[in-house]
């Protein structure tokens, strides 16, 4: 299967362990991405607040290059990536819409090609995934988180539930792990206000790390660079205002799954992250 694989400016820089998974992943689940050359940044979360058509724009310019290619999807790990991806095939479906933004384009854009996150995609290969598990993650309790861009607005996202999202449930469940029932899997984590709102975002990341350690996690699991980001990096300013230690780890979905493939953890970046999942035995010994 050979899909365009837009990886987005986290997945080069702040999520990079994100990209090395979901290359070593997919290489494992005989996936094919073939990056769009020339892709350029989706506008992620403060384009549609500036402008409107621009942020249109920014995602359909790497949609027309990824039609140059031999391909019918268009895959974003990203859950910001993938949401103004989506949004933008979806908005342009009105002709009056369409013809503004190709206006706009240098090159050729027909609104022809499937937009689709990863988890998306794994959702079609259950089985497939099953049959290739080699350490089953038997002796693991993960919280599925999905936050909110993945999901919202639901009929642009044509996802999954968005009240109550299966996917990164059931995927976790074939890897072998305990998924845990907990209320915050669709909570906000305060994206990028953690820039101007830190104080925010402390409070909203407290709740989702409070409510997933009560449910009994070892571990979070998402599918969106700025959930981890902020999952994973304000635990110390948690412990800072409210005095209280977490230390969960926070796991991208991809690394989840390559564990239970037998990826070893140093070629899926698990060393990466700031709380070191290292710290859960049941990890430490991958």
């Amino acid at each position: 299967m050979k899909v365009a694989y837009f990886p987005g400016c986290s997945l080069h820089s702040t999520g990079i362990e994100f990209d090395i998974s979901v290359r070593e992943v997919c290489k494992a689940l005989g996936i094919e991405l073939q990056e769009i050359e020339g892709w350029v940044c989706c506008g992620a979360t403060s384009a549609h607040a500036t402008n409107h058509l621009l942020s249109l724009a920014l995602p359909a310019y790497s949609l027309a290059l990824a039609e140059r290619m031999d391909v019918e999807d268009v895959v974003a790990p990203c859950a910001a990536c993938f949401n103004r991806l989506k949004h933008s095939a979806v908005v342009c479906q009105n002709a009056e819409t369409f013809k503004k933004v190709r206006e706009l384009l240098p090159i050729p854009w027909e609104n022809r090609l499937r937009v689709r996150n990863l988890l998306d995609l794994f959702s079609e290969m259950i089985e497939e995934i099953k049959s290739k598990v080699k350490n089953p993650l038997s002796d693991l309790k993960l919280a599925s988180y999905y936050g909110c861009l993945l999901l919202r607005p639901p009929h642009i996202c044509q996802f999954d539930n968005p009240e109550n999202p299966q996917t990164m449930d059931e995927l976790l469940r074939v890897c072998g792990a305990q998924v845990v029932d907990w209320a915050f899997k669709t909570e906000c984590c305060g994206a990028n206000l953690t820039i101007p709102r830190s104080d925010l975002v402390v409070e909203l990341t407290y709740r989702i790390l409070k409510s997933a350690k009560s449910a009994g996690a070892d571990a979070i699991v998402t599918a969106c660079p700025f959930c981890h980001l902020n999952l994973d990096a304000r635990q110390a300013d948690i412990h800072r205002v409210k005095g209280e230690i977490f230390n969960i780890p926070i796991l991208y979905f991809t690394q989840a799954v390559g564990l239970a493939l037998g990826i070893p953890a140093k070629k899926l970046g698990l060393s990466r992250h700031l709380v070191s999942p290292f710290l859960i035995p049941a990890l430490r010994r991958r």
